[in-house]
């Protein structure tokens, strides 16, 4: 496995630098006042965080070499993770729904578009393929991203239209709760299938799949 050298660094960088903005979204969705400070924080912050976390898996990557590829779907995942987060966010500031089918709805559009955007972060960064996009790997990330796509939705609808906001939780709060915890059990169902069968160099697996 290839250690990280600069253009990682510069990479999960821009990640971070993204992750900043995106998570200004749920933070005014909730009631937030966003302020120019808070906005400068957050972008600094993140563009900063993420090179000092992908740094201290470097060194971690030296006992167990699995931690630098984990890190790279980490880094994506939590870039990911906000893309999903910020798209409903932004459905929910817009309409103020927050609960019901139409949440769901939602919530399948922005897991989606989470998704298309891991796709190419995976296969040209996270899993170095270097191969070019053919149908059937990409029916591959498609079968298994619709997999990942109806656990992560169907938790989260779980989470927030059957379990319900415990009481004097905003609501808003515990639709980002269900969207986390479908998050959470999709993104290591992500990595296994990424890992092992869609971004898989075993022509075998590839042939059966």
């Amino acid at each position: 496995m290839n250690t990280y050298n600069k253009k990682d660094f510069y990479l999960v960088g821009i990640i971070g630098f993204l992750v900043g903005w995106l998570v200004l979204l749920p933070v005014k969705n909730l009631g937030f006042t966003v302020t120019p400070l808070l906005i400068a924080g957050s972008v600094i912050g993140f563009s900063l965080l993420a090179p000092i976390a992908l740094a201290v898996l470097k060194l971690l990557g030296k006992f167990w070499p699995v931690l630098e590829q984990f890190g790279k779907f980490a880094a994506v995942g939590t870039l990911n993770t906000l893309l999903d987060l910020g798209v409903l966010n932004l459905f929910i500031l817009l309409t103020d729904i927050s609960e019901g089918t139409t949440y769901s709805g939602f919530k399948a559009v922005s897991f989606l578009a989470a998704t298309t955007n891991s796709y190419f972060w995976n296969k040209l960064w996270t899993f170095q393929s270097g191969t070019p996009v053919t149908g059937k790997e990409y029916g591959r990330f498609i079968l298994f991203t619709l997999i990942g796509t109806a656990v992560n939705v169907s938790i989260a609808s779980i989470v927030v239209n059957v379990i319900g906001a415990p009481g004097g939780v905003n609501p808003k709060l515990w639709a980002n709760v269900g969207a986390l915890i479908g998050v959470l059990v999709s993104f290591m169902l992500n990595f296994l299938s990424y890992r092992f069968i869609v971004f898989s160099k075993d022509k075998e697996v590839k042939q059966i799949i």
